[in-house]
């Protein structure tokens, strides 16, 4: 049986302000907590290419692989945004991109492609052998339950991951189950 720990990254100035991310680096806060995740010795691990990502790797004193599939949505234009905001300049905009898996309207990427970018990491991984530590963005964790479980791309966003929360997936015989969804020490 493959374990799987989905770890989101801390927070940033743009997670505190719910605003799309920018590549930024961990608060104060996020750096002295991530030192505090109760992850596991000698599994392999991964990162989002991120900073976010790669900084609370460090700070959890993994030695994490950059994986490319691990990477938030690109939000294109909208980076670095509030979605309230956007959404009261352009309503119709934010309300495609939230209904329509198949919408850009920030010139990045669209839902469904995220979400087969994801899915395709994640099949992967469960014909690996290794238990493995991923520290990622809450987009990648939300696509990867929703595939996990059968949910598909229409679920994305109704699964909640909170920053520094661990998500742990189990496959066995290439078949994934969600044993743990957002635990943090304080769940």
């Amino acid at each position: 049986m493959k374990q799987l720990l989905l770890v989101r990254h801390g927070t940033t100035a743009a997670t505190r302000t719910r605003a799309f991310p920018a590549d930024e680096p961990l608060d104060d806060f996020a750096r002295s907590a991530a030192a505090e995740l109760p992850l596991p010795i000698g599994w392999a691990a991964f990162t989002s290419p991120a900073r976010r990502a790669r900084d609370t790797a460090a700070a959890a004193g993994l030695s994490a692989k950059a994986e490319p599939r691990l990477a938030e949505c690109d939000f294109g234009a909208w980076a670095g945004q509030n979605l309230r905001d956007l959404h009261r300049a352009d309503p119709a905009a934010t309300r495609a991109w939230m209904t329509d898996p198949c919408a850009r309207p920030h010139g990045g990427e669209s839902l469904h492609t995220f979400y087969a970018r994801v899915a395709s990491w994640l099949d992967e991984e469960a014909g690996r052998g290794d238990d493995v530590v991923a520290v990622t963005h809450g987009g990648v964790i939300r696509a990867s339950v929703a595939h996990a479980i059968g949910a598909g791309v229409g679920a994305v966003w109704q699964i909640a991951v909170d920053p520094l929360s661990i998500t742990e997936l189990r496959s066995q015989d290439g078949v994934w189950s969600l044993r743990r969804l957002n635990w943090s020490r304080e769940s």
